[in-house]
């Protein structure tokens, strides 16, 4: 029988960061190990395992559902509707007017459980010249890509969106639903997401005329920065928009994108 509480030793804490950093190039600092040991504790649990080497074991020798549990972990979803909204301010004021055309594509690229892509689809919806749009997310929490496809959240997450876009574009649960919000169909049909690791060929998702990656280069080291960014660049159209945080700079990362404005680049022709 599995010990109550099994402590998380340095050198089994080292066979994770190494495992998350191979897969995803996430680098977890020592100080995330009580995070480790907390969110990973549970699988132990549910195996009835002694200790985080024979779960680290177990994953080794189990089907890819098991890592990708662990992946789904490990990885941090903090996100937000209408989060840095300066972004969506120069969306709306400086790149949608050159949208005469469609189609258009947009890229949330780490988009956890879709609020950022929600917010650009009502950004869109509310303001874009062209109706022939769509969004794609994509996230490595397959936990986090199911959430994002239903489009529904806590009442609590509709905090930042305004009013006015919080009563045109989403749904009030009643009944077994009530406490929670809908984005509307026409938002959810044109807002699809899918699983995805940035390390990987990212081709299958075709060409896109914006992307953003905000909040996700932090995590990386400076090898991993270029490899990502540039992997993502190679699906950015001539002349395409590329969005990071407003804390992040792609400064020595890549020389295929020229600044705008802190943290918006314009894909160099």
């Amino acid at each position: 029988m599995a010990m109550d509480v099994a402590i998380l030793k340095d050198k089994e804490f080292a066979l994770f960061q190494k495992m998350i950093y191979e897969i995803a190039g996430i680098h977890l600092a020592g100080h995330k190990k009580h995070l480790v040991s907390g969110r990973l504790g549970k699988r132990l649990k549910h195996f009835g395992l002694d200790s985080y080497s024979d779960y680290y074991d177990l994953i080794g020798n189990n089907t890819d559902n098991e890592r990708q549990v662990a992946v789904d972990l490990l990885t941090t979803n903090e996100t937000y509707f209408f989060r840095e909204e300066k972004h969506f301010e120069f969306l709306k004021e400086t790149l949608l007017p050159e949208w005469r055309r469609g189609p258009r594509r947009i890229w949330s690229a780490a988009s956890s459980s879709g609020e950022e892509a929600f917010t650009l689809a009502m950004t869109l919806a509310e303001s874009s010249p062209t109706q022939d749009w769509e969004i794609i997310g994509t996230d490595l929490s397959s936990r986090m890509v199911e959430k994002a496809n239903k489009g529904q959240y806590p009442m609590e997450r509709a905090e930042n969106i305004p009013k006015y876009f919080l009563n045109k574009y989403c749904l009030k649960g009643v009944g077994a639903q009530e406490g929670t919000f809908l984005l509307n169909k026409d938002l959810r049909k044109r807002t699809r997401f899918f699983h995805a690791n940035l390390k990987e060929s990212l081709s299958k998702f075709g060409e896109f005329d914006l992307i953003f990656l905000r909040n996700v280069l932090i995590y990386f080291d400076q090898e991993t920065k270029q490899y990502v960014v540039n992997n993502l660049v190679r699906q950015l159209k001539p002349g395409g928009c590329f969005i990071v945080g407003r804390s992040e700079s792609l400064n020595g990362v890549t020389d295929r994108l020229s600044v705008i404005i802190p943290s918006v680049y314009r894909k160099v022709e």
